[in-house]
């Protein structure tokens, strides 16, 4: 996190093809180190012994949900929704409240027919987890979002995370955390492709952490330079097999929905859409297709019938600071990452 915190105070000075050529050497020699872990870590497939099937006795769970960085994020927005409605899916967007303007038709109209709005972290400039105290008073502005907004979810940017802080937000969901994902600047996955819950002091306090567990489109198709979305469907079979949780983030800033060529920083739409096309042939009738606040009302304890579905608190111990050590109770399986208190 301080390297990361340097590279956003110089990033201002850095050319954005310098940034983008540095990262994808670094992405290309971290590939090569990764490979038994990434895209698949097969330790992150067991579940816990008390889980059960997912709603409507279907095979695994699939949520798509949207991360809108900036304002040509935004301009996108409408043709990414028409595209999942052509196809006959739902997902979340989630908006950075202070970086651009969010409109408020936008999310009524996103709202309206059947999808989620969430907040994006506050303004995405790398200092939301610089210090305590600058977390508690970011706070206080994204629950002002998140009331206004009608918004229970929260994901923040880069996938930063301390999950003991997320606490001080008014959420039913956090989607900061990964099972794996070596790419990104806090690299530690937390080990599992199904939900789980974090809880605090109060009785029945916490909240839900929804991991995405396909790579995002960025790396992929922006660093890695994929021609394809094997990667995707590779993943999508291994998590399908394993009757996990499908969640996948995919960015309208870099997605090209013209016939121009792509810029520096986008790929085809179409790529998008193949792997939406794909679910429907390969896995017709086989997902509960969820918005993610549908899988955080299936995880939360103390809900209706709350002994006969998955339960997080029999998935994970607790997590009280960042890069915690994570623990399966089931398994005694230890993921990545060191706790420092």
């Amino acid at each position: 996190m301080a390297a990361y915190n340097l590279y956003y105070r110089l990033k201002r000075y850095i050319p954005r093809t310098l940034q983008l050529f540095l990262r994808r050497q670094l992405v290309l020699g971290q590939r090569r180190l990764h490979g038994r872990t990434w895209p698949i870590d097969e330790t992150a497939g067991a579940g816990p012994a008390s889980r059960h099937d997912w709603p409507e006795e279907k095979k695994f769970a699939l949520v798509l949900t949207h991360d809108v960085d900036t304002a040509k994020g935004v301009e996108n927005c409408r043709e990414l929704m028409l595209l999942e409605m052509l196809l006959g899916f739902r997902s979340s967007f989630n908006f950075v409240p202070e970086r651009y303007g969010v409109p408020g038709d936008l999310r009524a109209e996103l709202t309206a027919n059947g999808f989620e709005v969430g907040v994006h972290g506050l303004k995405h400039d790398g200092r939301l987890y610089q210090s305590r105290e600058i977390f508690r008073d970011r706070a206080r502005h994204i629950n002002r979002y998140l009331h206004e907004w009608q918004a229970v979810g929260f994901r923040s940017p880069s996938m930063h995370h301390k999950l003991d802080w997320i606490h001080d937000l008014n959420i039913e969901y956090d989607a900061s955390t990964f099972d794996t994902d070596p790419f990104e600047p806090q690299s530690d996955g937390v080990g599992t492709i199904f939900p789980f819950w974090v809880r605090n002091g109060a009785p029945g306090g916490g909240y839900v952490e929804l991991p995405y567990t396909l790579p995002q489109d960025f790396t992929v198709f922006v660093l890695m330079g994929e021609k394809n979305i094997d990667i995707w469907r590779q993943k999508l079979d291994w998590l399908a097999a394993n009757r996990g949780m499908v969640l996948l983030n995919v960015h309208p800033d870099y997605m090209n929905f013209s016939r121009r060529r792509n810029g520096l920083e986008e790929y085809p739409a179409g790529y998008y859409r193949q792997f939406l096309e794909y679910l429907r042939e390969r896995y017709d009738g086989e997902y509960w297709h969820a918005l993610p606040k549908d899988i955080a009302g299936l995880y939360r304890p103390g809900m209706a019938d709350e002994k006969e579905r998955p339960r997080a608190t029999e998935v994970i111990n607790a997590i009280t600071c960042e890069g915690a050590h994570y623990v399966q109770e089931e398994t005694n399986r230890p993921g990545t990452g060191t706790c420092s208190l």
